[in-house]
């Protein structure tokens, strides 16, 4: 019973800590790399579609991507999504290839967007101490019940404790990352 608590809480933690690394990779250092436009659906046939699921989309330099669509006729959409996206940037058609520069960041906006960063961080903290208030309940309610001991109880607790700790630091580990690369210039 305790073990599987202890599991579901560490897989849990896991994938918040994933998840906010995953937030972070779509919030632009000034270097390009493709995963900044994962995010963006393109308006295909009707529906919307992933933009990696039209086009080809590559790394022309260390500033600008290049994104190639799969059609001629998807060009303007694929343009128009990316400008209508939060990232701020303007694509650049050339026949049917789009370059997409990404402009050096000011340092103003390098301090807005360590903000944001701190924010996400922020929001994986809590969603990790919200897991953890979940697994002590569960632990509380088995000692409610006694199907457990008192010290086996206490032991659980610090045991989820320590998971959540862990999973904390890599979260302050993920942030510090981001951050460092936010002020290179």
């Amino acid at each position: 019973m305790l073990d599987e608590i202890k599991k579901d809480a560490a897989n849990r933690m896991a994938k918040s800590v994933a998840s906010l690394q995953q937030e972070l990779t779509k919030i632009r250092t000034g270097r390009a790399h493709t995963s900044l436009l994962d995010h963006i659906t393109v308006e295909y046939y009707g529906s919307q579609v992933p933009l990696n699921q039209v086009s080809n989309v590559g790394v022309e330099d260390s500033r600008t991507l290049i994104i190639t669509p799969w059609e001629k006729d998807m060009v303007q959409p694929i343009e128009k999504a990316i400008m209508n996206s939060d990232l701020g940037l303007n694509p650049a058609t050339a026949g049917t290839v789009i370059r997409v520069p990404l402009p050096a960041l000011t340092e103003e906006r390098r301090k807005d967007m360590i903000r944001i960063v701190r924010n996400e961080a922020e929001g994986g903290r809590i969603a990790i101490r919200n897991i953890r208030r979940d697994a002590m309940h569960d632990v509380k309610e088995l000692l409610k019940e006694k199907m457990i001991g008192e010290d086996d109880e206490r032991r659980a607790e610090g045991e989820v404790q320590d998971i959540t700790d862990k999973h904390v630091g890599q979260i302050d580990e993920i942030l510090a990352g981001k951050e460092s690369e936010l002020m290179e210039i």
